[in-house]
């Protein structure tokens, strides 16, 4: 079978209707549709019911759905793994959103290299839903992401709670201000949080797309807003930001995201050294004090000394 048919099967799934899909997969809508006849006519039998508000699977497409996902990644996994670099002996790839980078998935990256060193990485940066499509795809092994939805092959596992606390630097803040207030994109479940909770900052004077570089410019500047209540605390510990009272908190989890059929030793690595370092992430006190304990060899594999937090 041509891989893009179950592709293109997906693709339609997802989107609801041929036109969509179309779009999606950047390809006209015929050529959907031949694909689909295509697909049709291997199975011997119709998978989409045609109708004015789109397709629904038919009982054939129901089951062709069990096993579509799995044909898509084993051929892309087989892609990855023909073009292993010379000296290694396994690729993995990664995906993560930007916030989450820095320090978990750069600790990971610490993790893997010297508890696996044989297994090649490629690693990259994207926003939920894309990261989620590339697994399903088989583009990615995994994805660490802060609200993923429910997709068909595709298992998703807590792998850390963080809640969001507002924090200033200034001790006599009694609420959120403008101009003072800094709007941190965490994604869209906050997004809602934040809007019922301060409809007066629906377009707020300075928005930034990525928590440490708020982080860093509030403690440089002066100011309020959102941030992840672990990374701030060794600011909070030295009076350098101060928690703005009877603030609401947000939850902000962290999920990794894999196929369901996956169950690959080197897979199984990975997810180790994810558990690994998303249990040992502490906030990592600045200006000389002392670090907090890495995780060690006895806790599954050597970190080694902590990136810092921001």
């Amino acid at each position: 079978m041509d891989i893009e048919l179950a592709r293109t099967f997906l693709a339609i799934v997802e989107a609801g209707s041929f036109v969509r899909a179309a779009e999606r997969l950047n390809v006209t809508q015929t050529t959907v549709s031949a694909r689909v006849r295509s697909l049709e006519d291997q199975l011997r039998r119709p998978v989409f019911l045609r109708n004015k508000a789109g397709v629904t699977l038919t009982a054939a497409g129901e089951q062709f759905l069990r096993f579509a996902p799995t044909l898509v990644q084993v051929w892309e996994r087989a892609r990855h793994q023909v073009a292993v670099p010379a000296g290694r002996r396994a690729i993995l790839a990664m995906g993560g959103e930007l916030t989450l980078w820095n320090p978990l998935l750069l600790n990971w990256m610490v993790w893997m290299r010297r508890s696996a060193p044989d297994i090649a990485l490629q690693t990259q940066v994207g926003l939920s839903d894309g990261l989620l499509r590339q697994v399903a795809d088989g583009v990615l092994d995994l994805a660490v992401v802060y609200s993923p939805r429910q997709w068909p092959g595709l298992q998703v596992e807590l792998l850390m709670e963080e809640t969001l606390v507002l924090v200033t630097t200034d001790p006599s803040t009694a609420g959120v201000s403008d101009p003072d207030y800094v709007y941190v994109d965490w994604g869209a479940d906050f997004a809602a949080h934040h809007g019922l909770n301060f409809p007066q900052f629906s377009n707020p004077g300075l928005s930034i797309g990525l928590g440490p570089l708020g982080l860093d410019y509030i403690v440089q500047v002066g100011g309020t807003g959102y941030f992840r209540k672990r990374v701030a605390q060794s600011y909070l510990a030295s009076g350098r930001l101060h928690l703005v009272p009877h603030a609401p908190e947000f939850p902000l989890p962290a999920y990794v995201v894999y196929p369901d059929d996956a169950g690959s030793d080197d897979l199984e690595a990975a997810l180790a050294g994810l558990r690994a370092v998303a249990q040992a992430e502490e906030p990592q006190p600045r200006n000389g004090s002392t670090p907090a304990e890495p995780v060690t060899a006895s806790q599954g594999a050597d970190l080694g000394a902590p990136i810092p937090a921001e």
